[in-house]
């Protein structure tokens, strides 16, 4: 099994370039681990592409494979934690970062960083949520555990992958969401996620100065971070609850302790590398039943590795959201 090869996409470093190669490779090649998994879909994201353009923050070490998701069937696992056939998710942890990722044929991780492909979920469907999908589903559960006075929740970043995940999954448990975006004209693609109001994110980027601000949002799930996140802050009622997973607008944070001190106002902060196996296995279930979007096939584009390479320049010039990857 050693010998067998396969094919993936490299990232190579050449001359302080990093090009993208579909190459062919044998398992041997692949790191230690305890379970071999044959790659069915993956899912291109934002850290995947930095991946691609040598960020060292996400990548130390060239060559490299990214995906940070994956999904497919087990070939091996010597920890007998699964069968093999099992079909299996893979996000988080390392896996793409500095471990070969989902972008190739094989990958073999330790078993602990897989959970089994639950009920009412295909293989192609776990991968038209990945990491985007789950970090969405977890920002909704901490934010539904953290409780809110009211139905009206704010989304900031809702045209991204998080963000229309997220405004989909609160639809459905009977939020009123309001979509904080710089594509107000794209109304009617807000509107089928269910999303009530659009409005433009300059009315929550407030630059006032002022250390509160009227009460509008009974929860907010930001996406973007920086001033709007401030903003939403400051405007979210007494005892409301805001979730934090991204930092695309700025990774500072201007804010003061009034709304936490005089509102009572929580800030959760989101990741989702490191969840424990109970929660990822439960916010799994969720995706696969009560929170599962009607149509899901057709949220994501479908692409192949030889398309991936050009999708990657898409993403970077933000003109291409997480898509789904047929391996």
């Amino acid at each position: 099994m050693n010998n067998k090869k396969f094919i993936a996409l490299e990232i190579k470093e050449v001359d302080n370039d990093y090009k993208r190669n579909i190459i062919e490779k044998e398992i041997s090649q692949l790191p230690e681990g305890d379970l071999l998994i044959r790659v069915k879909y993956s899912s291109l994201n934002y850290k995947d592409a930095l991946s691609a353009i040598g960020n060292k923050g996400v990548t130390r070490e060239y060559p490299h494979t990214p995906g940070i998701d994956a999904a497919g069937e087990v070939v091996e696992d010597k920890s007998n934690n699964f069968q093999k056939g099992d079909k299996v998710i893979v996000t988080g942890y390392d896996l793409g970062m500095n471990t070969a990722g989902g972008f190739g044929e094989y990958i073999r991780i330790p078993s602990e960083w897989a959970v089994k492909l639950p009920d009412n979920l295909t293989l192609k469907e776990s991968m038209t949520y990945g990491t985007a999908g789950f970090t969405a589903a977890l920002s909704v559960h901490k934010l539904l555990r953290a409780g809110t006075p009211g139905k009206k929740i704010l989304v900031t970043g809702p045209s991204g992958g998080v963000g229309s995940f997220a405004c989909s999954i609160l639809a459905r448990q009977g939020y009123e969401i309001t979509a904080a975006t710089g594509k107000t004209g794209a109304k009617e693609y807000f509107h089928n996620l269910g999303v009530k109001e659009v409005i433009s994110r300059s009315e929550v980027n407030d630059d006032s100065g002022r250390m509160l601000l009227k009460e509008k949002w009974d929860g907010v799930i930001d996406t973007v971070g920086g001033n709007m996140l401030a903003t939403a802050i400051k405007s979210t009622k007494y005892s409301g609850a805001i979730t934090c997973c991204g930092n695309v607008a700025s990774a500072d944070l201007p804010i003061n302790v009034y709304p936490f001190i005089l509102r009572g106002v929580s800030l959760l902060g989101i990741d989702s590398v490191q969840v424990n196996r109970e929660l990822r296995e439960d916010i799994w279930h969720k995706l696969a039943s009560d929170w599962k979007p009607d149509h899901l096939d057709e949220i994501s584009t479908e692409i192949t590795l030889n398309e991936l390479r050009d999708y990657i320049d898409k993403m970077l010039a933000g003109d291409s959201k997480a898509e789904l990857l047929s391996i």
